[in-house]
């Protein structure tokens, strides 16, 4: 309908293919021209097996990395128009369609155009390579970054580059050279040319536009040209056109723009000549709000309950005494909940040496021990990723927002130049109560217990048997009486899970001698539950759970401590007593099934061992 002779791809997919429409998605154009560097890579993903001939269908399929593995993307044929032209992304020719598709398939991926509107070059290069992702600062650059970034495109690695804004309103301003602030390019060739008898180290950038170029030293038609000879020019691709692509001299590269994106394809160490194969290991997990959203390091009180990971590096680099890795931190999806009203979380991450024990750590260890490296930075990026070195050993690894209480699914993965083991520090889900209580005549009860005598036998009559109901009045009537204890009234729901509990003779009703033994547990419970109210106020935090759980004598990992958060803790991430006391009823009556699958389980083992 737009074209009368369309074509997928016209004389080869070609960086000027690539021409920004309406769409602010400039950070993913220039992951698309980088792209058209690498043939193999770019046959990846745009699958060079279709087109608009005879078998055409209206269908086409992309291929994208996600999270550890390779979707395959199916899009129609329909592309938004204004008056018989393309909106977004378009190629310099009007019949060749490739690169429009993609960004559409991209779009899907994403969840709509709208969620493609500003990012990160890094993200779109991840995206289309599975490779991982190193960020310089180019003031900051290190002396060898010519050659790190000649090493890079010689790999076949991606590169963008862009020009900070200290305000919302820099954002696309062009500066008096013809630049863009805020706006990504792609980085297609570094080369050194001779210029009047000397070495002049030159760098290619590629604007997705298409249009508006570098207009100093070295730019399409700046006079330095004329002293470089026909056939050097003709190696470096020079020729004097408004397309969006210019050449400029290295040092006024590192002048006028601020940062670098490098996307290796295999994250082969940059300031090795030698290239090697990294050994990679992924995690994925979450952080759930109320149990493992614990925040950064600021936030002391939480942040021990983000999730741990071990890291065990136990061979030394070729010819070094460490051990390098990177370790590459990932938030998901959350571009695809941009239409939600969804941003980018600020995420970062912690390593600690370990103290030799198993098992999560807890809050003191951290109060009280340093981190020995980190993230370089806390920033709303979809990835955070650092290069490490550090001595033999076992470290532990805290990856978190900035900010507790935030949830979202995270990928974690970690390339080592040696074989590296990591595991999740999480608990082994274990049960360690204590032997059953069984009431034993005294010769003369206690005053508390002669209280209770007294008032059951007001309740219940003389077969001494109390109802749900009644037990709910008993209850609330003592506890009033604590001064320990902020808390509201307990439900009618916890005495009914209080009897199925302690019900020994099936009849729906505690008997005296039941509710004595409960008793004692209740008063273990209120203990524990005050151990961890820290500011007494009837309530505690899901956060503490954890460890209160451990005191009762449960000892649960992530999952069914994010389970139990969810169901029973309130908006503001606080357990109040009688929710906590009916999570322990429910974990003790489980506790019991399962002991009784466990006998019957071994002696059904025994009995076929026995056949």
């Amino acid at each position: 309908d737009i074209v009368k002779d369309p074509k997928f791809i016209l004389g080869g997919a070609t960086r000027t293919d690539i021409c920004q429409g309406d769409l602010g998605d400039c950070w993913l154009l220039a992951a698309i021209a980088s792209l058209t560097l690498n043939e193999k890579t770019l046959a990846r993903v745009v699958p060079l097996d279709q087109n608009f001939g005879p078998d055409y269908a209206g269908i086409f399929h992309f291929q994208f990395w996600q999270h550890n593995e390779w979707l395959d993307v199916v899009i129609d044929d329909r592309l938004p128009t204004f008056k018989g032209r393309l909106v977004f992304l378009h190629s310099a020719e009007l019949n060749e369609f490739w690169s429009a598709l993609l960004e559409k398939a991209y779009a899907k991926l994403n969840g709509s155009y709208e969620s493609l509107k500003g990012g990160s070059t890094i993200e779109a290069m991840e995206d289309f390579t599975g490779g991982i992702g190193e960020m310089y600062d180019v003031k900051a650059a290190p002396d060898n970054f010519y050659e790190i970034l000649e090493k890079a495109l010689k790999r076949c690695s991606m590169v963008g580059c862009s020009i900070d804004t200290s305000s919302a309103a820099e954002s696309e301003a062009r500066t008096p050279f013809g630049l863009v602030k805020g706006h990504a390019y792609s980085v297609t060739g570094i080369e050194e040319v001779s210029y009047r008898g000397r070495q002049v180290q030159l760098i290619r950038i590629r604007n997705p536009w298409g249009q508006v170029e570098w207009n100093g030293p070295w730019s399409d038609n700046s006079p330095e040209w004329h002293s470089v000879s026909p056939s050097e020019q003709r190696h470096l691709s020079q020729a004097a056109r408004d397309d969006g692509e210019f050449w400029m001299k290295f040092e006024d590269f590192k002048v006028h723009f601020d940062k670098v994106e490098i996307c290796n394809l295999t994250p082969d160490a940059l300031e090795d000549s030698t290239a090697h194969k990294w050994e990679v290991t992924i995690h994925q997990g979450s952080w759930v709000r109320g149990a493992t959203a614990g925040g950064c390091r600021n936030f002391l009180e939480t942040f021990w309950t983000n999730p741990q990971i071990k890291l065990h590096l136990t061979e030394k680099d070729d010819g070094q005494d460490d051990c390098t890795f990177i370790a590459a931190l990932m938030q998901k999806g959350r571009r695809k909940l941009k239409k939600l009203g969804a941003e980018m979380l600020t995420i970062g991450y912690s390593i600690y040496e370990s103290p030799g024990r198993d098992g999560h750590l807890g809050k003191d260890f951290f109060r009280y021990h340093p981190s020995k490296a980190r993230s370089k930075t806390y920033i709303n990026l979809r990835e955070v990723s650092h290069r490490f070195k550090l001595p033999l050993g076992d470290y532990i690894l805290i990856p978190t927002t900035f900010e507790p209480h935030q949830e979202a699914d995270f990928c974690l993965r970690i390339f080592s130049e040696k074989k590296a083991i990591t595991e999740d520090l999480d608990e082994n889900v274990a049960i360690d109560l204590p032997e059953p209580l069984h009431p034993t005549p005294t010769p003369q009860e206690t005053e508390e217990e002669m209280q209770f005598r007294a008032l059951f036998e007001q309740i219940s009559g003389k077969d001494m048997e109390i109802s749900a109901e009644e037990l709910e009045y008993v209850l609330n009537a003592v506890l009033k009486k604590t001064k320990k204890i902020k808390f509201k009234n307990l439900s009618l729901i916890s005495c009914r899970n209080i009897i199925s509990l302690m019900d020994t003779s099936g009849n729906g009703k505690l008997e005296f001698s039941e509710f004595k033994v409960f008793w004692e547990k209740m008063k273990k419970w209120i203990s524990i539950f005050l151990q961890f109210d820290f500011d007494k106020s009837g309530s505690m935090s899901s956060y503490e759970l954890r460890g209160a759980l451990k005191a009762a004598g449960y000892q649960l990992n992530n999952y069914l401590l994010q389970l139990i958060v969810l169901r029973y803790s309130d908006e503001q991430f606080q357990i109040e007593f009688d929710d906590f006391l009916n999570c322990l009823i429910r974990l003790e009556n489980a506790s019991r099934v399962f002991q009784v699958l466990s006998v019957k389980n071994k002696e059904f083992i025994n009995l076929n061992i026995g056949e």
